[in-house]
Parts: C-alpha cells; structure tokens; sequence
C-alpha cells in the first residue's frame, strides 16, 4: 500500500521534501518542496521543460526574474493572503530574503509556454465557504490562486484554505480524478487535526502532508483551539485538468446538504 502521509524534517540546508517524481510520492506527478531563509540568503530556480510556483508563506523576500524585481511580504499565512510567482519551464528565477522567510515551491512537468505572472492577495481573496451548512462546522476561508479558468495552459492547481478551529474542510467528503497535495500548517506549535484519505486516517501537524491519490475522499478537521492552514495543490492530469465542478461527493452524505441542525 502506497504512502499517503509524511512527517518530512528541514535538512541542514533549511529544505523540506514532500513530494519528487522518484519517491514514495512519485503519483503526486509533482516536486513540491519548502524553505527556510535566513535574512540575505538566495534560491536560484531554473527548471527546463517543468512550470513553477513560489508561494510565499511567511517573511518579506524579493523576487527576480525575466529582468523584473517585486518585493512580497506576509506576516503569516493566517492574517495575510499569498504572493506566488507562477513561472514556465525554463525560466530562471531568484528569491532574495529580506528578513528570515519560508517559501513552498511547487513544479510540474510542462513544455508548454505562458506569461509568467506574480500573484497577490488581492487576485486570490479569502472567501468564506459553506457558512451556515452542517451545524456551521464546515464553515471555512477559501482562495484559489490559480487554476485552469486562470491559467489554462497551467498543469497544476494551487490554493489556500484557512479551518475555523474545531471545523472541517474538504466537505461533504469528495473525490475527484487529479492527485492533490495537502500541506498543513497550524497557528500554534502544539496544533493539530485529523486527515483522512479514503479508509486511513492520520494526525496533521504543523509541517507534515498529505499525497491524496485520485479517486480518494479526503476531508479534513482542525482540533478545537486551533486554526488549521492548508496549502492545496492539485496535478492536471493529461487532457483533463481538475475543474471546480469536478467536486464529485461521496453519496452516502448528501442528505446532509437538507438536514436540519
């Protein structure tokens, strides 16, 4: 049985491996790493034939490219929407920290050309989904940074969900086709939640994934007392992207969508 879960530590270098195309997450069909910088330290990504995003989730850092410079910052993935830089293959891009800062970077194998672009908040709001819904307990903060309707010749999904604590995400349980990645970040070191992908469940912390393989069901909760941040990023799969109507949910819950509560 393939591995769903993963704990993964920084290495030395202040780099964090979820998933590559050769290990044991290889169906995720993406490479998807995070960093820690120190103040005055640089990244250099150039990846020929692979897409690249660079989201930033804390710290203030400067990105380079194409002959352009743009400064981001957030505080934190709690108060502050995301900056990321969405780049094709082949185009090499720096990140400078201003101050001590964690990026995630997210890759895909893609030939095809697009504009790069740089991402702000104010292109991916919050915007508060199932308020009201199941006692209110699935209620919680949505953004998609991009996706097919915004990037079209794009190979991958990447977003953003903020869990009310005690409250569910990922709900009715759904499935869809695409392999997606879950990266999970909490507002206190001691945070937690649980996630599920099909009939296993594991304990999300701070730092630790999940490697949904298509055709899984994958809600998620937050413990009370703590809010729980996810980074999601879905895999298109060749000639049929992910699309928002592609939430296909599981038919055994669907009668909650009438009950009362």
């Amino acid at each position: 049985m393939k591995k769903v879960f993963g704990y993964p530590e920084f290495d030395e270098n202040g780099e964090q491996l979820l998933t590559s195309y050769d290990n044991e997450y290889a169906d995720m069909l993406m490479d998807i790493r995070v960093y820690r910088m120190k103040k005055g330290s640089m990244r250099e990504f150039h990846r020929e034939g692979e897409e690249t995003a660079i989201l930033l989730l804390s710290g203030k850092i400067r990105y380079l490219w194409e002959g352009r410079e743009e400064i981001a910052s957030r505080k934190d993935v709690f108060r502050e929407g995301p900056f990321a830089l969405h780049v094709p293959g082949g185009t090499p891009v720096c990140v400078r920290a201003e101050t001590q800062a964690e990026i995630l970077v997210q890759c895909t194998k893609n030939e095809a050309k697009f504009p790069s672009h740089l991402y702000r908040p104010e292109e991916a709001p919050w915007k508060y989904s199932c308020v009201g819904k199941f006692g209110n307990t699935a209620k919680r903060r949505v953004n998609t940074i991009f996706d097919h309707e915004i990037s079209p010749k794009s190979n991958m999904v990447l977003g953003e969900v903020l869990n009310d604590p005690g409250n569910w995400s990922g709900y009715l349980p759904h499935r869809h086709a695409q392999p997606e990645t879950y990266y999970f970040k909490f507002d206190r070191p001691e945070g937690f939640g649980a996630s599920f992908v099909g009939d296993r469940v594991f304990k999300s912390v701070d730092g630790s994934f999940s490697a949904i393989p298509g055709g899984e069901l994958h809600p998620q909760a937050a413990a009370p007392g703590f809010q729980m941040y996810t980074c999601w990023m879905i895999r298109h799969l060749d000639g049929r992207p992910w699309l928002q109507t592609d939430r296909c949910e599981d038919e055994r819950y669907t009668w909650l969508h009438d009950a009362k509560f």
